[in-house]
This record gives structure tokens, sequence and C-alpha cells, in this order.
């Protein structure tokens, strides 16, 4: 079975930031790729547009860009959105195995589950890119599959809410009941809140009018803050509710610098152009090299604060307080 790598780099971080951080393309997984070929065919298939998942796929493009000029290759790519619907990702599966694709990058992990079920008899390579827990979603172990990983330090981030407030009493959690992403970061928060004897609020929406009813719930509630994790459906939705928050006084704790350049407070995350970068490193290497001896999954380095100036001024909070816990990066907001 293929090892994980990047564990030593995220452990190096964890010490530098207190705690933040083969197949072919249509052939059978042990054949090996041909050293002749010049020209390659990747697709790519994000599972919805939101800032995160944009970034993701401009960087992946811009790296194969790079690539192709540097090696003398040609390598031709598409880009779809699945629009979060699991008919339309299945059906742009099929495309791109049928199309003989040398690779498939799916973006976000529902993408990526079903991309896996599409190359079950090709084993067309599946290199994903920005899964949270590749072992939860069941993309560890298969041979035809690798990527890389935006794993959350859930304690991280509840270490800056506190911080930032130390009296806080009350912390909401919102999220999607339909993102696997989500699910072990909300439970490493509800521990962490249970040690510190802080109660936690839960809401969840599905579709950005029930996210928005879930902030307004949370907000009735009393909440001090408000956590969410790398959930690509609260993602698309942040537009619409961070400036509802804002006037409440509630900073929103979120798992990617994207919301929080889309009106949320504050996060401690992943680069995403540099995890684009790199996942377009690895769909090279299992095009060019074989994909059978690759790793798991690459976990990206974090260590990032990234801080929402606007949303700041108006919650009336200093920021500052978190430079003593990392590199501060601050934003404003950006209506991507």
């Amino acid at each position: 079975m293929k090892r994980m790598i990047g564990l030593l780099l995220a452990a190096a971080m964890t010490l530098n930031f207190a705690g933040c951080a083969s197949g072919s393309a249509s052939g059978a997984a042990e054949s090996a790729p041909s050293a002749e070929k010049k020209t390659y065919k990747v697709a790519i298939v994000q599972q919805l547009d939101h800032a995160s998942l944009d970034e993701i796929a401009n960087a992946v493009k811009a790296e194969l860009d790079v690539l192709a000029e540097k090696n003398g290759v040609t390598i031709e790519y598409t880009l779809d959105s699945g629009n979060n619907d699991p008919t339309v990702l299945k059906q742009l599966g099929d495309q791109a195995v049928a199309s003989k694709a040398d690779a498939i990058i799916p973006i976000a992990t529902l993408a990526a589950q079903t991309m896996v079920a599409c190359t079950e008899e090709t084993k067309t390579p599946v290199i994903f890119a920005a899964i949270s827990d590749p072992e939860t979603a069941g993309l560890t172990g298969l041979d035809n599959v690798t990527g890389t990983s935006d794993a959350l330090n859930t304690a991280f981030i509840m270490d800056m809410m506190l911080k930032q407030n130390p009296d806080i009493k009350k912390v909401g959690l919102l999220y999607s009941l339909s993102e696997d992403n989500s699910k072990k970061p909300i439970e490493e928060a509800k521990a962490y809140l249970d040690e510190k004897n802080i109660e936690y609020v839960e809401s969840n929406g599905n579709t950005t009018d029930e996210v928005i009813q879930s902030v307004t719930y949370q907000i009735s509630q009393g909440v001090d803050a408000i956590f969410t994790p790398t959930d690509n459906v609260i993602m698309a939705a942040e537009l619409s509710i961070y400036e509802a928050l804002a006037e409440a006084g509630i900073p929103h704790y979120a798992g990617a610098d994207s919301f929080v350049r889309n009106g949320a407070y504050a996060t401690c995350g992943v680069n995403y152009t540099d995890l684009g970068t790199k996942t377009a490193d690895y769909a090279y290497e299992a095009m060019t090299s074989g994909i059978a001896a690759m790793e798991d999954y690459y976990l990206m380095e974090g260590g990032i604060i990234t801080v929402n100036t606007e949303t700041e001024a108006l919650l009336g909070l200093d920021s500052s307080v978190f430079e003593s816990m990392g590199e501060l990066v601050k934003v404003t907001t950006t209506e991507d």
C-alpha cells in the first residue's frame, strides 16, 4: 500500500506555529506510461464554483502550462464544474474516461469520490486536490489514486478564537451535513470546547438559503463566535452571511483564506495556490512515471493566519493578538 508523506513537514509547522499549520490513461494499474508520449490529456473536475476551488483550479492550469513548456510536451486540459450535483459529476467522470484522459484532477471531496468510482475499471489516474480527510473519504490505499490534502488544524483555530476573546461562553458550529470535509474537524471542535467547558450550538445548511437560516438561528442563540471547517457549501454562501454576522458582532473563524476574502473574520490554513501547483506536479508525475509507487497523498503545510481587516473594523477587534502565533496576512473583502 502506498504511504503518506508530508507528515514531517506538517509536524515542523506545528512546532513553528504552535500547532497551525499507476495506472495508464485507460489500461490496468500496472501498465507504465509511455516514455515517448508527447501529448497528455487532463480532465479537471471542480465540485462547484467558489473562491477556494477556483483558486486551486487556476493554479493547476498555470502549473500544467509551466510543466508543458519546461518538458517540451503538450498538455491539453479541460475544466468543468459539477455544480455540487452528483449526477453531473458522474457525467463528467464518465466523459473523462471515455475521452481517454491520461489523468483526472477532481477538486474537493465529492468530486474525488465520484471520479474514483468512474475509474474503477479503467484505473485512470485520479489526482485529487483539497481533501481534508482522505482516509475518511475512502481515498487512500487505491492504486490509481493520489493527491493533496488541506487537513485543518482545528485546535489552532480554536486557540485563535480564545486568544481574541478569552471570555467566550458559547460557540456556533456552522457546517453542511453533505460535506465529508467537515465531519472530522467538527468532532475535533466539539472535543476541544467540551474540554474547555464552552457551550456550542450546531446548525447546518445544504443550500445558501439554509445557511442564511442557520446563521439567523445562531445569532438568536447568542453565540460569541462561529467556527466553520473547509466546508464548500458554507464557503459558497459566505458572501450572503458575513454582513449579518459582523453587524451582530460575531466573528466567523473558518477553514480557508477564501472564506476570509469573502467576509469571514479569520483563519489559519494552507495556501490554495501552492496546493493547486503541487497537485499539478503530482498529476504530471503520475502521467509520466506511473502512479502505483506514489504516496497516498501529500499533506500541505499550514501556518498562514489570514484576517479580513474590513470585518475586523466592523467587529471592533484587534488582530494583532495573533502576531505571536504565526505569519499574519491581512486582506479585504472581494466578491469572488
